[in-house]
C-alpha cells in the first residue's frame, strides 16, 4: 500500500495526479524527488504496467536513486528494474538503437563523449584547407565545439549555419561544423546532441515512428524540468503527444545553466506549451534555516520574471549569515582556513563544510590556505572515472572490436601502447582509406593480408558486429591492400592480431573479463603503465583503475547471467558507459571539505557553507556586465544578470545551518590593485540576517603588541 499520508498536502496534491499536464515548482529543499517515486508508486498501485512509465532526468545518479527510492515503496526490486527511468541521453540512445533502420545506422555505431567529440573536432580542422597547425592551436576547440553544440539543439544543419561573419570563431564553426558531422557518420558514430536531435528529426519526418513513440509511455515525468533545452522539449512533446500525460517537476529560480542551452521559459511558459496544465507549489524547504531562507528568499524575488514562491521551515532561526569583509583575496583565503579550522574544532567533520565560488580561478588560492592548514579537501567537478586514459584506452579497444568502423576509437589505439606506428603512417593509411572509400580498418587489414595470414588470424571473419538478434552478421569490405614496411608494418600486423583476437573471444561467448585480461596482457599494459608512470604509488593508482574497469565488466556479465532473456550486446552496453556520470574516486580516503563552483554545487547541501568572492564582478560575473566582450561560451561567461542572480540563490540555499559571505576589497587585476565593489547581491540581503566581520580589524588584534613595537622599531621616522 502506498501511504500517501506521509506526504504533506502540495506533495500529495502532485503524487496523487493522473491525468493531463502538471507543472510542479519545487522550491529548494522541498522533496521534489520524493513527489516523483510515490507518484509512480501511485500510478503502478492503480494498476498502470511498469513499460507505460517513463522518468526521465539529468543524471544516472539521480535515475538510480530515483529507481532505488520506488523499489523501497513498493517492496518490490523487480517492478521497479521494469520502469523506464534514465537520462535524455540515455533514453535518446534507447530510440535510436530501436529505430536504428530508420535512421540508416550501422548497427554497432559509437557514442562520442566530449574527448571523442574534441577528437573528431580537431580531425575536421586539420582537413580544412590552408588551416596550418598554428592556425589550428589558434582557436580553443570547447569554443567550436560549444557553437555546434548549441547550433544542432537549436536544429540547425551544419550547411546552415551562418553565425556573426566578424566573429572569428562563427566563421571557423561554418567550415569546422559540416567537415565534423561527415567524419561522425563515416564512422558510424553519433555526439551527445545527436542523442536529443537526431529521435527528434526522425519523431517530425516519419509518422510511425512519431505515432509509435508517442504512445509507447502512458504517462511521462520529467525531472529539473528548467534545465531543458528547446531540442529536449520537442523531445518530451513527441513522446507525450498522443495522451498528454506528463508531469514535470523542477523550479525556475535554480535555472543557471543557459550558457549550454537550458531555456527557463519552457518551466516559465509551461501552461502556455500545454494547455490545461495544472500548477501545485511546493515552499516547505526541508533543508535549511529561518536565516538562510529569509536571505535566498529576498535575493531571488528580485528577479522579475519568475513564478513566485516563498521558501518556508520549521526548522528554526538558527545561526545568523556571517558576512566576512577582507582586504585581499589572501587574507579572505586566510580567514575561510582559520574559520574551517575552528568550524572541525567545535565538532563539525569535515566533509559537512563545503566552500564554493564563481569561478574555477578563484579555487587555487582558497586551496593553497587549506594545504597550508593542513586541512583536507576534495574539488568537485574533476574528471570523471571512465575519462581517465587508461580506462578509455581499454575501452577503445573492446570498442574497436565490437565495430572496427570506429575510427576514433581506432585512432587511439593505432600506436598504443607504442608498436611503431608513427602520426604520419597513420595519416598516409586514412588517407588511403578514405580516397577508396574505406575505412581505416579495411586499410590495417589489406597490410596484413599482403604478408600472409598470421597463424590463427581470419581476415574474413563475420566476427566484426554486434549482438543484434534483428540483423544477420553481415562481413567487412574487402582489405584495402597498401604498402607498409618496417617497424610500422610489424606494428599494424601485431594491431590486427590482438584485435582479432579479442574480437573472436568476445564473439564466441568466451568471460568477458577473461578475454580484457587476456588482452592486457597481450599489449603488456601494466608493464606501460609502470613505466609511464611518476612514481610506483601512481603506476598502482592507474592499475587499480584497470582492475575497476574489469569489476564492472564483470557486473555487467553477472548482469546478463541474472537476465538470460536479455539480448544486451556488448556494444550497447560500452555505449552506456559513455554516458556514465559517476565521479572519479578519490585517490584518498576520508572526509574532506568540499571545493566547489556554484554551478557544481547544484543538487548538494551541507551543513556548512562558504560562499566567497561576493564582489560585483565575481558574482555576478564580469561578462555579464559586459556582455559584448564574449567570445567563449562556457559556465565562467553568463550573459544575463538575473541567471546570475538564480547562482546565487542556489548557493546560498545549498546551506543547512550556517552560510559564510566572503568578499575581498581589493584583487590584483594585470599588475596593479584594484578596488572591489560589494556584490549587489550581497546588499540585497537584509542587515538583521547579517552580522559582518572585519577581517582585517580581527588581524590586528592578533598581532601581539610587542611584535607590532618590534615592527616599527625597524624605522626612522626622524628622517
Amino acid at each position: 500500500m502506498v501511504d500517501l499520508a506521509k506526504l504533506n498536502a502540495p506533495q500529495r496534491e502532485a503524487a496523487s495526479h493522473v491525468e493531463g499536464p502538471l507543472l510542479v515548482l519545487a522550491g529548494a529543499g522541498s522533496g521534489k524527488t520524493r513527489v516523483i517515486t510515490f507518484r509512480i508508486a501511485h500510478l503502478l498501485e492503480l494498476g498502470v504496467p511498469p513499460e507505460e512509465i517513463c522518468a526521465v532526468t539529468f543524471t544516472n545518479k539521480a535515475a538510480e536513486e530515483m529507481r532505488e527510492r520506488v523499489a523501497a515503496i513498493l517492496q518490490d526490486k523487480k517492478t521497479a528494474r521494469a520502469l523506464t527511468i534514465g537520462t535524455f541521453h540515455a533514453l535518446g540512445l534507447q530510440i535510436l538503437r530501436q529505430e536504428r533502420k530508420a535512421l540508416g545506422m550501422p548497427r554497432g555505431f559509437a557514442i562520442y563523449d566530449q574527448s571523442d567529440q574534441m577528437g573528431a573536432l580537431r580531425e575536421a580542422m586539420r582537413s580544412i584547407k590552408d588551416m596550418s597547425k598554428d592556425g589550428e592551436r589558434r582557436f580553443d576547440m570547447k569554443a567550436v565545439q560549444t557553437r555546434i553544440s548549441l547550433s544542432k539543439n537549436a536544429f540547425i544543419a551544419p550547411d546552415e549555419y551562418e553565425g556573426n561573419p566578424a566573429d572569428d570563431y562563427d566563421l571557423i564553426t561554418q567550415q569546422v561544423f559540416p567537415k565534423y558531422q561527415e567524419m561522425l557518420r563515416s564512422c558510424g558514430a553519433f555526439d551527445f546532441d545527436d542523442l536529443i536531435v537526431e529521435p527528434v528529426r526522425l519523431f517530425e519526418r516519419n509518422a510511425d515512428v512519431g505515432n509509435r513513440w508517442g504512445s509507447r509511455f502512458r504517462f511521462v515525468m520529467v525531472d529539473e524540468f528548467q534545465d531543458t533545452n528547446a531540442a529536449q522539449l520537442r523531445m518530451v512533446r513527441g513522446l507525450v503527444k498522443t495522451h498528454g500525460n506528463l508531469v514535470v517537476v523542477g523550479d525556475d529560480d535554480q535555472s543557471i545553466y543557459s550558457w549550454r542551452g537550458a531555456d527557463p521559459s519552457n518551466i516559465l511558459r509551461f501552461a502556455e506549451l500545454f494547455p490545461g496544465a495544472k500548477i501545485v507549489k511546493l515552499e516547505q524547504n526541508y533543508r535549511s534555516t529561518k536565516t538562510i531562507l529569509g536571505a535566498a528568499n529576498t535575493v531571488i524575488a528580485n528577479n522579475k520574471q519568475r513564478h513566485g514562491k516563498q521558501l518556508w521551515s520549521q526548522i528554526g532561526e538558527g545561526e545568523i549569515i556571517t558576512h566576512a569583509v577582507a582586504a585581499t583575496p589572501e587574507d579572505e583565503a586566510k580567514w575561510v582556513a582559520r574559520e574551517i579550522h575552528q568550524v572541525h574544532k567545535d565538532g563539525r567533520p569535515w566533509d559537512a563544510i563545503a566552500v564554493m565560488y564563481r569561478s574555477n580561478i578563484q579555487a587555487k588560492i582558497i586551496e593553497e590556505e587549506l594545504r597550508t592548514a593542513s586541512i583536507p579537501y576534495v574539488m568537485y567537478g574533476g574528471q570523471q572515472f571512465f575519462e581517465r586514459k587508461e580506462v578509455k584506452d581499454l575501452l577503445a579497444y573492446l570498442r574497436v572490436a565490437v565495430n572496427p568502423k570506429d575510427e576514433l576509437a581506432l585512432r587511439r589505439i593505432i600506436n598504443y601502447p607504442a608498436r611503431g606506428i608513427g602520426a604520419t603512417t597513420v595519416e598516409r593509411l586514412a588517407t588511403a582509406a578514405h580516397a577508396k572509400g574505406g575505412t581505416l580498418w579495411d586499410v590495417l587489414r589489406g597490410v596484413v593480408s599482403g604478408t600472409g595470414t598470421l597463424p590463427g588470424l581470419d581476415l574474413h571473419a563475420k566476427h566484426w558486429t554486434d549482438d543484434d538478434p534483428d540483423d544477420p552478421d553481415v562481413p567487412m569490405n574487402a582489405p584495402i591492400e597498401t604498402e607498409l614496411k618496417g617497424a610500422a608494418k610489424n606494428g599494424v600486423i601485431e594491431l590486427v592480431h590482438v584485435v582479432s583476437e579479442l574480437s573472436s573471444a568476445l564473439k564466441s561467448g568466451d568471460d568477458l573479463v577473461a578475454a580484457t585480461r587476456a588482452l592486457i596482457e597481450d599489449i603488456k599494459l601494466y608493464d606501460d603503465l609502470r613505466d609511464a608512470s611518476t612514481s610506483q604509488a601512481a603506476a598502482q593508482r592507474r592499475i587499480e583503475n584497470v582492475e575497476g574497469l574489469l569489476g564492472a565488466l564483470g557486473r555487467f556479465q553477472e548482469k546478463l547471467k541474472a537476465e538470460p532473456g536479455k539480448k544486451t550486446a556488448l556494444a550497447e552496453y560500452l555505449r552506456m558507459l559513455t554516458l556514465e556520470s559517476t565521479k572519479e574516486e578519490e585517490e584518498h580516503t576520508g572526509a574532506r571539505v568540499v571545493l566547489t563552483t556554484l554551478h557544481g554545487a547544484k543538487g548538494l547541501e551541507f551543513p556548512v557553507c562558504f560562499m566567497v568572492g561576493l564582489e560585483e564582478e565575481l558574482l555576478p560575473h564580469a561578462r555579464t556586465l559586459q556582455p559584448q566582450a564574449t567570445d567563449v561560451l562556457d559556465a565562467d561567461h553568463a550573459t544575463d544578470i538575473s541567471e546570475e542572480r538564480r547562482l546565487c540563490y542556489v548557493g546560498i540555499t545549498r546551506a543547512q545551518r550556517k552560510l559564510y559571505l566572503t568578499r575581498a576589497c581589493t584583487r590584483v587585476s594585470r599588475g596593479r590593485s584594484v578596488p572591489r565593489t560589494p556584490s549587489r547581491f550581497l546588499l540585497e540581503i537584509p542587515d538583521e540576517l547579517l552580522e559582518v566581520k572585519d577581517i582585517a580589524e580581527e588581524n590586528r588584534k592578533q598581532v601581539p603588541a610587542a611584535e607590532v613595537a618590534s615592527f616599527f622599531a625597524n624605522f626612522n621616522f626622524d628622517d
